[in-house]
């Protein structure tokens, strides 16, 4: 049997016990796993040429590439509809695959399934030629450190790639080209991520329906009568179909936290603060905070441990450098914990739209008592999901201020862009180049005379603050290391409806607290149509994200615990397409539903 150690010594401690050039013998491979723990991989039986080890400076010992993905008949048929990070990189490290064949099957998938969903806006002409120098790198053994190594990551419309316009779902901004990466994408590709492209967003952030001016509407895989959640709702509906293995995300109220929900996915919102905002759209300076999605708390937290990499302007010393991976191994799991959960937080009368939310909760807060965790009942008055939003949210008064502060940056490029938010908003009353809902064209009116300096934004601050301390004095009166509640009181919203109600971010975008969500539950199926997805958020105090995703784990392991379903309108293997370059996606922007026309926002003076 022929064995081969792949590590990060600086001597060598393995050797091929079986030198025979062609071994038909099954072989295995040790490398270090995506939390540091050694994987042994056993390769089937089958004749492959092995060529010489070759030991390099980074103590590393790996066969060279010529045990490639077709020596396994993998090329055509590799399946990616449920991958993670660790399955991806057994393939990837055992040599039964390539990265450029990771990558194309992503690719595939995109193009045989976004005239679907409508999730995609653009492939990153590069992708593939970041696979093949990825690959190269493989063979040449230079794989350590970097926890993303061929792992394909969709950025939502808002982040800054170099090579890539940033439009953040707006036609008006189509041509924005920042000539340089934000900090988290380029966090994210040194950590060996493929950026594949952009994934659809609901336009500027501002609403949870997931439409825009520039790609149309998203609709959720798992019933396309339904939104996907938003504004990330691409990003949702992307890895839900299997487009991708992480995507990333930006959350002001719910924008993270609403498409993981909506689409079966994990998610983070970390502490405000802790991943760098820089590069990326804006909408408020005190709620946004940077994130990502996947299919497991094991993917997100990986994510989390990367991204926090490019170092926010709130980070504490003593937070900084904190190993997210190890502190959610390590934890304690579900043993003595306690949680709170929001009575506000629920929508109690009977209703087939509410109904599976309260039912997915009750199955979730029975599982937790069963496995020892202590339930305790908050239903402190202050917690009250509507009330908050309506008396605190400050993303009116900072919009204007934040957005121009990113549009006037002297690094984008790009012809006859708006580069001011009256340049944007107020430019041109003939211009088609926003889609027009209720709350949109409000928000937008309000903010283009709200700002900062009005006595209303104090005292919604002072509100803030208090807010925050009265979170922090519940958890510690009850004993509690988190809140939990359902992502939102009723299933996602259909496509057509004014807004996406009844959601319950705005507690952790206020008070600046770290959230994970993990799947609750489906509704029942219908029609044909499967269940839609119901998430639950995890809130803790500021700088516990290791803790959380713990806790997070732990609960998705729990026996009877909704299982991961891959949507039943995608559900279908793809073949491979062997690409002589990137292809181009078109989304569908006629999508846009007309309840939703395009138009102008501003109806004040020029």
């Amino acid at each position: 049997m022929g064995v081969i150690t792949i590590h990060q010594s600086s001597t060598a401690h393995a050797a091929i016990t079986n030198p025979d050039p062609l071994a038909s013998t099954a072989t295995s491979l040790t490398y270090s796993g995506f939390h540091g723990v050694p994987v042994t991989m056993r390769l089937r039986k089958t004749a492959v040429r092995f060529q010489p080890i070759v030991v390099f400076k980074t103590g590393l010992l790996l066969l060279a590439h010529t045990i490639t993905a077709t020596a396994f008949g993998l090329e055509k048929h590799l399946d990616v509809r449920s991958a993670s990070i660790s399955s991806l990189h057994d393939a990837l490290f055992s040599g039964q695959t390539t990265c450029r064949t990771i990558i194309s099957a992503h690719i595939s998938r995109i193009q045989a399934f976004n005239p679907i969903i409508n999730a995609i806006t653009a492939l990153d002409p590069a992708c593939l030629s970041a696979a093949d120098a990825l690959d190269a790198q493989l063979a040449a053994g230079n794989v350590t450190g970097r926890p993303l190594f061929c792992i394909p990551v969709l950025l939502k419309d808002s982040f800054d790639a170099a090579g890539m316009s940033t439009a953040a779902g707006c036609l008006a901004l189509a041509r924005n080209r920042p000539r340089v990466d934000s900090p988290t994408v380029a966090a994210l590709r040194s950590a060996g991520a493929v950026v594949l492209g952009r994934a659809s967003m609901h336009e500027l952030a501002l609403e949870g329906i997931s439409a825009s001016s520039l790609a149309g509407q998203v609709r959720n895989p798992y019933d396309l009568r339904r939104t996907p959640g938003g504004s990330s709702g691409g990003s949702g509906a992307a890895v839900a179909a299997g487009f991708a293995v992480l995507a990333t995300g930006t959350d002001t109220v719910n924008s993270l936290r609403s498409p993981a929900s909506a689409n079966g996915l994990c998610s983070f919102r970390p502490t405000t603060g802790l991943v760098s905002k820089e590069g990326i759209v804006p909408v408020s300076a005190t709620q946004d905070a940077i994130g990502a999605m996947g299919r497991s708390v094991e993917d997100i937290a990986v994510a989390l441990q990367v991204m926090a990499g490019a170092r926010g302007e709130d980070v504490p010393d003593e937070v900084v450098g904190t190993h997210y991976v190890k502190e959610m191994m390590e934890g304690d799991g579900l043993k003595g914990l306690r949680l709170g959960v929001v009575d506000g937080f629920f929508n109690h009368t009977a209703d087939p739209e509410t109904d599976p939310v309260n039912n997915a909760m009750e199955t979730m807060m029975s599982l937790l008592k069963n496995a020892g965790v202590t339930i305790v009942n908050i239903t402190d008055p202050v917690f009250d999901a509507v009330s908050i939003l309506t008396s605190l949210d400050v993303q009116r008064f900072e919009y204007k201020e934040q957005l121009g502060l990113y549009l006037g940056r002297t690094d984008l490029d790009g012809e006859d862009v708006p580069r001011s938010f009256d340049q944007l908003y107020h430019g041109n009353r003939e211009s088609q180049d926003f889609v027009v809902l209720p709350y949109q064209y409000d928000f937008i009116n309000k903010s283009s005379t709200a700002s900062t300096s009005d006595d209303e934004y104090k005292t919604r601050q002072a509100g803030i603050r208090r807010l925050t301390e009265h979170l922090a004095a519940t958890l510690a009166t009850h004993s509690l290391e988190a809140l939990i509640y359902p992502q939102q009181k009723n299933l996602v919203v259909e496509i057509g409806s004014p807004s996406q109600a009844g959601r319950n971010g705005i507690l952790a975008a206020l008070t600046g607290s770290p959230v994970v969500v993990v799947p609750a539950g489906y509704s029942p199926e219908e029609g044909g149509r499967g269940g839609v997805p119901i998430g639950m958020e995890i809130l803790g105090m500021s700088w516990t994200e290791g803790r959380l995703l713990g806790i997070a784990r732990s609960i998705s392991q729990l026996p009877g615990a909704p299982a991961w379903r891959m949507p039943g309108t995608v559900n279908s293997s793809v073949e491979v397409r062997a690409y002589e370059e990137v292809p181009v996606i078109v989304p569908d922007r006629g999508s846009v539903p007309p309840e939703y026309p395009l138009g102008n926002l501003w109806h004040g003076p020029v």
